[in-house]
């Protein structure tokens, strides 16, 4: 594929994304939808076609025709559950988050959310079908997602009464939107064109797909329930998994935490995820979610068995020995504790457990300990330094998407590559996207916090006593906020902020849910 036709195509796949975000239900948006659907895989065959995983399918066309053919059946099939029950849509794509499946050809394996993407190729099918079958363009299923629709026309700015008022969800995505669309942008002038676009493909344009489908879902007590039955589910089998191996000292899959593991007098576990940070964030962010429904559970039954879940989810975070995943379930609890008691006297004591951790490290090993937390950090504080200085020589444009491997082992001197990004979000930006990208980022994060928190806490005050909708709406929107704050908490140690699929899911729930629990 030349560039230029890569580089339109890329382009095409974010405008339909950006659409997808951005257009009320209708026709236009189902047809954004296809066109992104049907985009971003060409894109990859396109990218890819003559890497080893793509020449060992093209020479058994049966299993390339099997695979492609089994894939458009289970869209289809899911196509029809979701149109028949649309309460499953966002169920299934809460099911499907965690999943990567190993895919092996050509003698390499990618860890692809192959899973995740077959729901959102059934979910875009349905939505499809839906307005093709009514042609009047409403949402998806009969009434479960018809309550709760934006219009475009309405714009982020409100007039109510005499005064003008920003609406901070339909702001949301118009900021999402525009990142989408200047990450696309930035990926033309990376060193690594092929890892830029592997990333819109894989990550920016499917997950718009989520945050669309999930902007129509009518939010309520019995779905909010039923995702917390799915997530306690899935983390409560992935610890037995992780338990499994703990006990037998033996990991499943990734060669590099098994023989690093053989190195350390600890063992680290990772369950069915391919690293044990990432199966660390997963419960840590289930865990947050637990307790948002703990410290507002009224009944007993509901009080022990989200008590029991909390303790098997530690149970199985301990063994992974994630740092940042553990911090990232102290940020998720701090927000709740600020939601539920103070918010002074919660940012008064993480201050000063943050000014304690601080002095600790800096008394106890004094200059010795500053040059061991390079060491401690498995090389993280190299790949920060080096981002800065990518950065200080492209501070405002930056060296363009998915370009920082490449251009750290090309601009920074170093006798060790990196493995993928600096593990800081903000500083991956930073050297990638320049000034650009980190405003962009912070408009995002900040529009999300204030669409997430606007009203929150008094609106968990206010109907603390009621037992209806709305108090369950505002226990989600906790949950949502507490673990967005988490997950925001573990990207400044771990990266992986738009790369997961977590994080699309929390910005839609978010302003659905802010927006369905207005007062009146």
């Amino acid at each position: 594929m030349s560039d230029l036709l890569a580089g339109t195509g890329v382009l095409l796949a974010a405008v339909a994304s950006a659409a997808t975000i951005l257009l009320p239900a209708g026709r236009m948006r189902s047809s954004a939808m296809l066109a992104a659907l049907a985009l971003f895989p060409a894109l990859i065959l396109g990218d890819q076609w003559h890497s080893h995983q793509i020449v060992d399918l093209r020479d058994h066309t049966s299993r390339l025709a099997a695979l492609a053919l089994l894939g458009v059946a289970a869209a289809v099939v899911l196509a029809y559950v979701f149109r028949r029950w649309p309460i499953l849509l966002p169920l299934a794509i809460v099911a499907a988050l965690p999943f990567r499946v190993p895919l092996h050809a050509g003698g390499d394996t990618a860890n692809l959310l192959v899973p995740l993407y077959l729901v959102i190729a059934g979910g875009v099918l349905s939505a499809a079908f839906g307005e093709w079958q009514q042609r009047g363009g409403v949402d998806l299923g009969a009434g479960f997602f018809a309550g709760r629709r934006s219009s475009l026309a309405e714009g982020a700015v409100r007039k109510t009464g005499r005064r003008t008022q920003i609406d901070p969800p339909t702001l949301l995505r118009y900021v999402l939107a525009g990142f989408v669309l200047l990450y696309a942008l930035q990926v033309l002038y990376s060193p690594d064109f092929s890892k830029g676009l592997q990333n819109v493909c894989f990550f920016f344009v499917p997950f718009s797909l989520v945050y669309g489908l999930l902007r129509g879902v009518s939010w309520d007590k019995k779905l909010l329930t039923s995702i917390l039955w799915v997530v306690a589910i899935e983390a409560a089998v992935f610890v037995v998994v992780g338990s499994v191996e703990h006990f037998s000292r033996s990991l499943f899959w990734n060669d590099q935490v098994i023989r690093s593991n053989e190195f350390h007098t600890y063992f680290r576990v990772n369950s069915v995820f391919w690293d044990p940070n990432v199966y660390g964030r997963y419960l840590a962010l289930v865990a947050v979610v637990a307790m948002s429904a703990l410290l507002w559970a009224r009944e007993r039954k509901t009080l022990v068995l989200l008590t029991a879940l909390v303790f098997v989810l530690w149970l199985g975070l301990f063994p992974t020995f994630s740092q940042s995943s553990f911090a990232a379930l102290l940020a998720g609890l701090a927000v709740l504790a600020a939601l539920k008691w103070s918010l002074r006297w919660t940012l008064a004591a993480v201050g000063a457990f943050v000014v304690l951790g601080v002095l600790v490290v800096l008394l106890t090993g004094g200059r010795a300990s500053l040059d061991r937390i390079n060491i401690d950090t498995s090389g993280r504080a190299n790949l920060v330094s080096g981002g800065i200085h990518l950065f200080a020589q492209r501070p405002i444009y930056g060296y363009g998407s998915g370009s920082f491997p490449k251009a750290y082992r090309e601009h920074v001197e170093t006798h060790k590559a990196p493995v993928s990004v600096s593990h800081t979000e903000p500083i991956t930006i930073a050297a990638e996207q320049g000034i650009l990208g980190i405003a962009a980022y912070l408009a995002l994060v900040l529009t999300a916090l204030w669409t997430m928190a606007g009203g929150l806490r008094s609106s968990l005050l206010g109907r603390a006593d009621s037992a209806t909708g709305p108090a369950a709406l505002s226990i989600g929107r906790a949950a949502v906020l507490a673990t967005f704050g988490a997950l925001i908490v573990h990207t400044m140690a771990y990266a992986g902020f738009f790369e997961d699929p977590i994080t699309w899911f929390l910005l839609a729930a978010g302003a659905s849910l802010a927006a369905a629990d207005r007062p009146g």
